[in-house]
């Protein structure tokens, strides 16, 4: 794919879109009139998740694409008798990587309210030491919401409850020279590209020579987005995720980045050369690279029993699960 500029256009759209896992129907909502307005044709699945499909000369077999709309978050746990909010989390994160971070509370009756996670001793004026020396664990923060309450009843009266979904603020910004910082770039950056990918075939009318799928899961931060919804005919199936680019590592916030093992254990190695084989004759950049504590959406659709090859690709996305950076040219190698 010909492809020497980036739009920052879809990318911030939808990393101002909250998506956290169990709340993903906004995002869902963009991608069909995206996919509608380039005429593609798709299908959604009973638990939420979006199969778009091109069709090729041979429908016999099909490589499937997947990237996750679904991102990390909260739900709140427990309105408490000071009106603030204890949370669960939603995926995996440091508890410290979003202390302070404003949020919004998604009520189940539609309504929106702000505020910002705090620890339980937020102010080293009144708390001195024990503040700085608070375990950052999730049972120490608490939502404090940005509305005059001061007993449970207030809460409760703004509509607020018990499962209500919080997601974090993205503090999305893209630098002069290229860099994009933001929450979420897990796995936004990746559809991002996915839809760059499939306008530009729609737009220079490309008949691939097999279908092409592309899934957009909405349950991977949790372990189970890509195990349904892949369609029989799949003979290869490529994840479009995050590379983690970090000590000791050998991905970069510059380049294409191809998992060649992760804690589940390695991906298929041809396949994997096949990859490699394409990027050079391509002159794309590439990393190879080993993620010892990450899972991604084909291993699930491998533990559930797909029949088929398959590898993880993706920009490279530093702090990852955090305050996460990566380069537009990690994002253009992708794609």
């Amino acid at each position: 794919m010909e492809n020497n500029y980036f739009d920052s256009k879809i990318l911030e759209e939808i990393l101002n879109i909250p998506s956290p896992t169990g709340y993903t129907k906004d995002m869902l909502n963009y991608l069909q009139k995206e996919l509608n307005d380039m005429n593609v044709e798709y299908k959604i699945s009973n638990k939420g998740a979006l199969l778009a499909t091109i069709k090729g000369k041979d429908s016999n077999k099909s490589i499937t694409f997947s990237a996750h709309i679904d991102t990390l978050g909260a739900i709140v746990s427990q309105v408490k008798s000071n009106s603030r909010l204890s949370i669960n989390q939603i995926g995996g994160y440091m508890m410290n990587s979003v202390e302070g971070e404003n949020v919004i509370i998604h009520t189940r009756n539609g309504k929106k309210y702000e505020g910002t996670l705090q620890t339980i001793k937020p102010s080293v004026h009144i708390d001195g030491n024990d503040a700085k020396d608070l375990k950052r664990e999730c049972k120490n923060y608490e939502i404090v919401i940005d509305e005059q309450v001061s007993k449970p009843q207030d809460v409760y009266n703004l509509g607020i409850e018990v499962g209500d979904i919080v997601s974090f603020d993205t503090r999305t910004k893209i630098t002069k020279s290229g860099f994009i910082k933001s929450r979420y770039l897990d796995d936004k950056a990746s559809v991002s590209a996915i839809l760059h990918v499939i306008k530009y075939i729609k737009l220079n009318d490309i008949k691939p020579k097999y279908d092409i799928n592309f899934l957009f899961s909405n349950y991977e931060e949790v372990g189970h987005g890509a195990s349904s919804f892949i369609p029989d005919n799949t003979v290869e199936f490529i994840a479009v995720d995050m590379g983690c680019p970090g000590e000791n590592q050998n991905s970069s916030e510059y380049d294409i980045c191809i998992c060649t093992k992760d804690s589940n254990g390695p991906y298929d190695y041809e396949l994997i050369n096949k990859l490699v084989d394409v990027s050079k004759e391509n002159n794309i950049n590439y990393k190879l690279d080993t993620y010892p504590n990450y899972g991604s959406d084909a291993t699930a659709a491998l533990k559930a029993g797909m029949d088929a090859r398959f590898a993880l690709i993706g920009p490279g996305i530093f702090a990852s699960h955090g305050y996460e950076r990566t380069h537009i040219s990690s994002i253009i190698e992708t794609e």
